[in-house]
């Protein structure tokens, strides 16, 4: 009933800036709150960032706090990963994912997003 599509990954140089979208459709208030995983080769996903619908709960994985920026606009259906500082730590496929609530988006989606490649060269 809902549906993900990323866009705005690439190849950045280390300290350079991306910023991720994701634009869902379909039953959208279904999933009121969104947030994004990445997986890195031969790595488990890990837990990114997540947001409430509201956009006044917001969440950080340790390891990005102070360098990403989660946000979404609502009227166009989107949200949002500023990625500032980039790291090669950071390399990885990055996925939208969406559930009723901040704490499903965080520890188990339902629903994910085909990914977008991210890469960060040192």
């Amino acid at each position: 009933q809902v549906q993900l599509v990323e866009s705005g990954g690439g190849l950045v140089q280390a300290g350079a800036s991306l910023r991720l979208s994701c634009a869902a459709s379909g039953r959208t208030f279904s999933t009121p709150a969104m947030g994004w995983f990445r997986q890195a080769p031969g790595k488990e996903r890990e837990f990114v960032a997540a947001i409430s619908w509201s956009s006044t709960n917001k969440y950080y994985t340790d390891s990005v706090k102070g360098r990403f920026t989660i946000s979404r606009d609502n009227a166009k259906n989107t949200v949002y990963l500023q990625m500032n500082s980039l790291k090669p730590e950071d390399t990885a496929v990055y996925y939208c994912t969406a559930d009723t609530s901040t704490t499903r988006v965080r520890t188990g989606p339902g629903y994910w997003g085909q990914g977008t490649q991210v890469t960060v060269s040192s």
